[in-house]
Parts: structure tokens; C-alpha cells; sequence
């Protein structure tokens, strides 16, 4: 923890909330099964919860300098020019009405529509490991064209209604502007149907591979076997031969190699001549229904394997929120105002990044090790 005691130590102005953010990080990756400001401060050997809660609140620190902070930390020792940036959201379930950002909205959280927060995170892998880089609080437009209501919970005058899509780009953008390596940006179909990320990753000469939703109309390039033209997504991919379609490894899963069957067929895009546009179909072995869409841009040459295993990446933020909500309690948080859940947030990212960090240095270790061996 020293590492990053002494990163994020010029953030704090006094040594006092200093050593309170280090107890805090600490807490949060201790085997408390809650915690918040109370549970926390116990850890700390601190009697009431009130320093903990200042460092919430009042306490001056700006959360976004220890988010860029983080960033740093998880290039230096996870970055690779092969990393993909991930862009996806999760639900806080809450209570009330009073909490930033809080609606009864869809949360993937719960699978249906719930009383919750929604966050929208950016996360970084590589084959070192994968955290998370970056995040937004999503804030319905309810909440953004009442200024009484933002005024209660402490959201910033100039915070107005941005889409996901939206809120996932600013992050793209603070990314790739701090020049953070990576190869690939993924995500779901909430991102990929969003022609002006894919249009911003382009004129940046960034490649992406984002799912679609079937009905997504793309422009098919003519060749022996298909007529050129618009079309959907799903009726393309359903002109292809059944020669078209290989059975490719996204990576490694909890339950072993996942082996889909892949076919693909170049579309029209004018933006980078060095790079090639496809429409890509992920099907199923078990189940010839069950099809998956992606638009991809895409150096030229690029293998069908190699597409494979960049749709494969997508699944690390699924599994950082599994770990963050269960190791460094992302979701433990008590705290109604916008300020409060920025700093908890990024605590819990940054406390993420260090298990990270620390269990690939650890394999790092025993691969050395073994290797070394007689």
C-alpha cells in the first residue's frame, strides 16, 4: 500500500484526511462483509464514523485528481499496447428518492426496473490483468431539469443530462488523451448503435468492436456471393452461406474456453482507409437461435480468431463489477450526495486497482519462479 499512499498523498491538503483516505482503502480491502463509514471506521480503530463520513463530504479533495491518479498507476503497471478499453454500466439499488441520481430505471444489477443509481464505468485489459480506469454517475433527465432537486443532493450547476453513450465517450476521450495504450474499445449495444462514439473512435484511428442490436442497418459491400446495399443486420448476416460461419474461442470463462461460431462480411466505411469495417455475427453452439451482432473497424488482414478473442474482452467488466461489488465494496456505499458517491467510488476503484496490480505481480512471481526451476 505504500505505492499508493505516497500517489495519492499531494491530492490531500493536510496529513490528517490523508492517512483517512489510506484507512479507508485499507478498510475496503479488508474482509469486512459491509462496508461503509460505520464498518470502516471500526477497522480503523476509530471510535464514531465521523472522519470517515467528512472524507465523503466535506473534507476538500478532488476525486477526479485521484481518478487520473489511478489511471497512472494501473498503465504503469498493467498498460500493454494490446489493452482493450471497455465501456459498460451497473445499478446501485436504493431506497428513497433523495440520492444523486436515483429513478426507478432499468438496472442490469436486478434484470428489470428498479429504484436505482446507474453507473457508467470504463474499464482497462490487458493480459496482465483488468480494472477499471474511469467513471460517471448517470443522471436521468428528471433529474438534470430540476435544478431544485440537483441543489439537495450537491450536483454541480454546469452537470447537465448526458446520454450513456455519451458519458462513456468523456471517458474514451480523458483515456485515450492521457495516452493510455490500447488496441480496442468494446462494448454493448447501448454504446455500439451510437453513431457518434463509433464516428469519434474513428477519427481518432481507434479500433473498436461494439455490439449492435439485430435491427441495426448497415451497407453491405457487393461481392460474388452478396449484392451491395442497405440492409439489416440480422437479414445480411442470414444471406451468408453456411461455409461462412467458423467456430472461434472468445477466451477463457469461469466454465472453461467459450467456443461460439463466428461469421463475418465487410460493410462500406469511409472514414479510415487503413482499416477495414465488418459486420461481425457471434452464434451459438447449443443454440443456432441465439445470435449476437457487432460493427467492427479493424486493422486490415485482421483474423477472424483475433476478432473473436477482442468480443471476448467485453466480459472483463462484467467480472470487475462481480469483484469490486464482492472484494472492495463498490455497492457498500451510504451516502446520498453527489460528491459521496464520486469519492467512495473511486476509492473502490482505486482499491480494486491494487488487488489487481498485486495478484499479477504475484503470478508475474511464480511464472518466474517456476520457470527458473530445475
Amino acid at each position: 500500500m505504500e505505492e499508493i499512499r505516497e500517489l495519492i498523498g499531494p491530492r490531500f491538503a493536510r496529513s490528517e484526511p490523508w492517512e483517512n483516505a489510506v484507512d479507508y482503502l485499507r478498510g475496503l480491502l479488508s474482509g469486512q462483509e459491509r462496508k461503509n463509514s460505520w464498518t470502516l471506521s471500526e477497522q480503523a480503530g476509530q471510535a464514531v464514523p465521523d472522519r470517515m463520513q467528512r472524507l465523503l463530504s466535506t473534507t476538500d479533495w478532488d476525486p477526479d485528481a485521484v481518478r487520473d491518479d489511478l489511471r497512472s498507476y494501473v498503465v504503469k503497471h498493467l498498460g500493454a499496447a494490446e489493452g482493450v478499453l471497455i465501456v459498460d454500466e451497473t445499478g446501485f439499488l436504493k431506497k428513497g428518492k433523495r440520492s444523486a441520481g436515483v429513478a426507478r430505471q432499468y438496472s442490469g444489477t436486478a434484470g428489470r426496473i428498479e429504484n436505482s443509481q446507474i453507473g457508467v464505468f470504463l474499464t482497462y485489459s490487458t493480459t496482465a490483468g483488468r480494472t477499471f480506469l474511469d467513471r460517471e454517475l448517470y443522471l436521468p433527465k428528471a433529474w438534470a431539469d430540476d435544478r431544485e432537486r440537483c441543489d439537495a443532493a450537491g450536483i454541480p450547476a454546469d452537470r447537465g443530462f448526458k446520454t450513456k453513450p455519451e458519458l462513456a465517450m468523456d471517458m474514451l476521450a480523458r483515456a485515450l488523451d492521457a495516452g493510455v495504450p490500447a488496441r480496442w474499445v468494446t462494448g454493448d449495444a447501448v454504446y455500439g448503435q451510437y453513431y457518434k462514439l463509433r464516428k469519434a473512435l474513428e477519427d481518432r484511428g481507434v479500433f473498436y468492436f461494439l455490439a449492435v442490436p439485430m435491427n441495426q442497418r448497415v451497407m453491405a459491400k457487393t461481392t460474388a456471393s452478396i449484392p451491395g446495399g442497405e440492409r439489416r443486420a440480422d437479414e445480411l448476416i442470414a444471406a451468408l452461406p453456411a461455409t461462412a460461419w467458423r467456430t472461434r474461442s472468445a477466451g477463457n470463462g469461469s466454465k472453461g474456453d467459450r467456443r461460439y461460431a463466428w461469421a463475418r462480411v465487410r460493410i462500406n466505411g469511409a472514414r479510415d482507409p487503413d482499416a477495414e469495417y465488418w459486420l461481425l455475427a457471434r452464434r451459438s453452439l447449443s443454440d443456432p437461435t441465439d445470435i449476437a451482432y457487432y460493427l467492427t473497424h479493424g486493422p486490415k488482414r485482421v483474423a477472424l480468431a483475433d476478432l473473436a478473442r477482442a468480443a471476448g474482452a467485453r466480459w472483463a467488466i462484467e467480472e470487475s463489477f462481480q469483484t469490486s461489488k464482492g472484494q472492495t465494496g463498490l455497492d457498500h456505499y451510504q451516502v446520498r450526495q453527489y460528491t459521496g458517491w464520486y469519492r467512495h467510488i473511486t476509492l473502490s476503484m482505486l482499491a480494486h486497482a491494487f488487488l489487481t496490480v498485486t495478484r499479477s505481480k504475484k503470478g508475474a512471481n511464480i511464472q518466474t519462479t517456476a520457470t527458473s526451476s530445475p
